[in-house]
């Protein structure tokens, strides 16, 4: 698999998207704390997140038995770029399924 097709299964997915946004919203969480605000399960959470880590987008910081997730220099800008990006969203009409038929 190219990276490029890496990169776009990774993020044009609800998940891997709505996780950087929830940790983008507070800095340094921990992983039960983001898999229940993405509404994921932990283990799926860790998962995305070792993803991250090898694309250098977070880092992992362990103070005793919790482990911390920061974001990288790109991880914070490519969150910033799904903020943006769904601020737009929000500002798009949807489409209903009667006018996609037309």
């Amino acid at each position: 698999m190219t990276t490029k097709t890496v990169l776009e299964e990774m993020f044009l997915r609800r998940k891997p998207v709505h996780l950087l946004l929830n940790l983008k919203a507070e800095q340094s969480k921990y992983v039960s704390v983001l898999a229940k605000q993405t509404d994921c399960t932990y283990s799926h959470t860790v998962k995305l997140l070792e993803e991250f880590k090898d694309m250098g987008l977070v880092s992992f910081e362990k103070q005793g038995r919790v482990k911390f997730i920061a974001f990288t220099k790109d991880g914070e800008e490519l969150a910033n770029a799904f903020e943006n990006i769904m601020r737009k969203f929000s500002k798009i009409k949807p489409i209903t399924t009667i006018e996609k038929k037309k």
